[in-house]
C-alpha cells in the first residue's frame, strides 16, 4: 500500500521570503488607502480610552493610529523595519503617542496577559506558521481580553487575487493559504479551545481607482506580493496580467469608467477565556 506523504515546508525559509516580499515595493502606499478598516474595527469592539492595545503585523499602522486616536495605550509591531518606520512617521505627524517595536508575531517578546486588546488588520493572516501566530496572540492577551482582526475572505476579491497569482506563481508545497484567517472553521480550529466566544462580522472594503490600468500599475509597483510575482514571471507575466484584468472586470461595480471593486473581509472577534 502506497503511503501518502504530507508535504513539509521550511518555515524559516518561508518567513524570510515573506519578509523580503513585504519589504519590496512600498506597502505603505497601499496600506494608507485601507485606513477606514482600522477605524471600523476599533468601533466594532467599542475600544475604550486607556486600554492596553497591541497591533501585530501592523504594516504602516492603520489599526495603530485608529486605536491611538481613541486614547488607548498602543504598542505597534511589525517584522519589517521599514514599515514600522513608516507607521512611526504617521504617528509623529499626528502627534499620537505610540510605542513602536520590530517584532515577529510568531515569537512576541511581551509577557503573558500583557494587553487588553490585540489587533491586526490584514497582517497576521500572512504569517508563515499559523499555529504559532495564533498561540502568541492568545498568550499576550489577558484573560477576558479581545483579539480583533480584519482578514480577507477566500471568496472575496483579494482572496481571488491571491488565487490568481498562485496559479501563475505557485506557493511552496505545504504552505497554508492566508485566506484561512478569513474562514470561520479555520479560526475556530486555531482559537476555539482558548476562546470564550468567537464572532465573525462580514464587512466589505471598496477599492477605488481611476481604472483597471491604474489599479494594476499601482499594485504592481507598491504591493509586495504582486510586485514580486510580476518580477518572478518576467516576460511571461502577460498571462497573469490578463487574468487579473478579467478579475477586475468581473468585480468592478462602477459604470462611469472608473474602478470600484468591493472586497469581502471578516472582522474576527475573539474573547479569550
Amino acid at each position: 500500500m502506497n503511503e501518502i506523504l504530507t508535504p513539509t515546508i521550511d518555515l524559516t525559509a518561508l518567513k524570510a521570503k515573506q519578509r523580503a516580499t513585504w519589504a519590496s515595493g512600498d506597502y505603505a502606499a497601499i496600506g494608507t488607502t485601507l485606513q477606514i478598516v482600522g477605524e471600523q474595527l476599533c468601533e466594532t469592539i467599542d475600544l475604550r480610552a486607556g486600554a492596553r492595545v497591541l497591533d501585530v503585523a501592523a504594516g504602516n499602522g492603520n489599526a495603530t493610529l485608529a486605536a491611538a486616536r481613541r486614547f488607548a495605550e498602543v504598542t505597534s509591531t511589525d517584522y519589517v523595519p521599514a514599515l514600522v518606520a513608516r507607521a512611526e512617521e504617521r504617528a509623529l505627524a499626528e502627534r499620537l503617542p505610540v510605542t513602536f517595536q520590530v517584532e515577529d508575531v510568531e515569537a512576541l517578546s511581551f509577557p503573558e496577559n500583557s494587553f487588553d486588546v490585540v489587533l491586526s488588520t490584514f497582517g497576521v493572516m500572512f504569517c508563515a506558521d499559523h499555529g504559532k501566530a495564533a498561540a502568541e496572540l492568545l498568550r499576550v492577551c489577558r484573560r477576558g481580553g479581545t483579539i480583533a482582526m480584519a482578514n480577507w475572505t477566500p471568496d472575496g476579491f483579494i482572496g481571488q487575487v491571491f488565487k490568481t497569482i498562485g496559479r501563475h506563481v505557485p506557493p511552496p508545497p505545504g504552505a497554508k493559504s492566508p485566506a484561512l484567517w478569513g474562514s470561520e472553521p479555520a479560526i475556530r480550529e486555531m482559537f476555539g479551545p482558548s476562546a470564550a466566544a468567537i464572532q465573525f462580522v462580514p464587512r466589505q472594503f471598496r477599492f477605488r481607482y481611476r481604472s483597471a490600468d491604474h489599479f494594476l500599475g499601482f499594485f504592481r509597483e507598491f504591493y509586495g506580493p504582486m510586485h514580486k510575482a510580476f518580477l518572478a514571471l518576467g516576460d511571461g507575466a502577460d498571462a497573469m496580467e490578463t487574468d487579473l484584468r478579467d478579475l477586475l472586470t468581473r468585480f468592478n461595480t462602477a459604470k462611469d469608467g472608473t474602478l470600484v471593486v468591493p472586497s469581502d473581509y471578516a472582522e474576527v472577534l475573539i474573547r479569550k477565556a
